[in-house]
C-alpha cells in the first residue's frame, strides 16, 4: 500500500513556520496539522501565537483547542489524533501539513513510536509517589536532574507525572529518556514524508522573538491570563506553567514586576528557542531553509513548493 504524503515544517518559535505552512497550503490545497504542544489547549490564544481565523485564510487546522486546560494531555494521544487527522486529510485528496516546534510530538509522525509498550515498575512509581507526598515536587525534580539533566531542564518541577515517569524509565533501562527513545529513528516511517526545518541568524531571530513578545502584551495576554484564573484553572497547571502564562502569573499574584514579567518571557523564550534549534539539528533529514537570506518571504515558500511538486501531483 502507498504510503500518505505528508509535508513535515519545524523550527523554533518565531521563525514563521505557522505563516509559511498557510502559504505552502493555500498554494497546494492542503491542510494543517498543528504540532504544537500548547496550541491544543481552548481559551490560551495570545500567549501561544494560535493563528487568529483571519491568519489561517481559510486553511483548515486540526489539533488545535481540542482539551481544557485543566486536561491532561500527551505524545501518545496527539499521535492518535494527529493520526487520524492526516488520514481524513488524504482521503479527501488533500496534502497534510505538520506544523509546529514540539519535538517529540513530530517525532510520533514521522516514526512508529509506540508509547503502549513503555517499561513500567509499578512498585518503583509507587515509591517516587510517596517521596512526592513526603518531600514535594521540588524534590523529585532534583532527583530526575542528578540522572538526566537533559529531561529536568525540560520539564517543570509541578509536572510531576512526566518527572515520575522519566525517573521510572531510568531505573528500570539506566537510560535517560532521549537515551530511551534515540532508536526510533531507524524504524521504517509511516509516511512518505518531506521534512523542512524554518532557520535564521540567531540574533535576529532573538530580535523577533523579543517584538512577538512585545505585540502579544499589546494583544492583551496579560487579560487572558487573568482571565484564565478567573474562570478558576489553577497556576499550578501544566498548560498554566507554560511560557507566556507563568511569567505573567507571577506578576499577577505581585511576586515580580509588570516589565520585569516581560524581560523574563523574553529571556525564557529565547532559552526555549535555542533547545528547539539543539533537538532538531539531530535529525539530519531535516531540509534547512534560510528565511533571513531572502528580503521577500515568498521566495522560501516558491522554495519548498517548487520541491514538493517536483517529487508529487496534487
Amino acid at each position: 500500500m502507498n504510503k500518505i504524503p505528508l509535508v513535515v515544517i519545524v523550527g523554533p518559535t518565531a521563525a514563521g513556520k505557522t505563516d509559511l505552512a498557510i502559504q505552502a497550503a493555500k498554494r497546494l490545497h492542503g491542510e494543517i496539522v498543528s504540532a504544537d504542544s500548547m496550541q491544543i489547549y481552548r481559551y490560551m490564544d495570545i500567549g501561544t501565537a494560535k493563528p487568529t481565523m483571519e491568519e489561517r485564510r481559510g486553511i483548515p487546522h486540526h489539533m488545535i483547542d481540542i482539551v481544557d486546560p485543566d486536561e491532561e494531555f500527551n505524545a501518545a494521544l496527539f499521535q492518535r489524533g494527529a493520526k487520524e487527522a492526516i488520514r481524513r486529510i488524504a482521503e479527501r485528496g488533500r496534502l497534510a501539513i505538520l506544523a509546529g516546534g514540539t519535538g517529540l510530538y513530530v517525532n510520533s509522525i514521522l516514526y512508529p513510536m509506540n508509547f503502549t509498550d513503555a517499561v513500567e515498575d509499578p512498585e518503583y512509581r509507587s515509591y517516587l509517589n510517596g517521596l512526592l507526598t513526603l518531600h514535594g515536587r521540588g524534590h523529585l525534580h532534583d532527583l530526575l536532574n542528578q540522572v538526566d539533566p537533559d529531561t529536568a531542564a525540560r520539564l517543570h518541577p509541578n509536572d510531576t507525572r512526566r518527572v515520575i515517569r522519566a525517573l521510572e524509565v531510568y531505573h528500570v533501562t539506566g537510560k535517560t529518556m532521549m537515551e530511551y527513545r534515540q532508536d526510533f529513528r531507524d524504524m521504517e516511517p509511516l509516511y512518505e514524508w518531506m521534512l523542512y526545518g524554518l532557520t535564521m541568524d540567531r540574533q535576529k531571530l532573538y530580535e523577533r522573538i523579543n517584538g512577538r513578545v512585545d505585540r502579544m502584551i499589546e494583544a492583551g495576554l496579560i487579560e487572558e491570563v487573568k482571565g484564565l484564573l478567573d474562570m478558576g484553572y489553577s497556576g499550578d497547571l501544566v498548560s498554566m506553567q507554560g511560557l507566556g502564562y507563568k511569567e505573567i502569573i507571577r506578576y499577577l499574584e505581585g511576586r515580580i514586576f509588570r516589565e520585569e514579567a516581560i524581560e523574563i518571557l523574553k529571556r525564557d523564550t529565547r532559552r526555549f528557542a535555542k533547545r528547539q534549534i539543539t533537538w532538531f539539528r539531530r535529525e539530519t533529514r531535516i531540509q534547512w531553509l534560510e528565511a533571513d537570506q531572502f528580503e521577500n518571504r515568498q521566495i522560501v515558500c516558491d522554495q519548498l513548493i517548487s520541491d514538493i511538486e517536483k517529487k508529487w501531483s496534487f
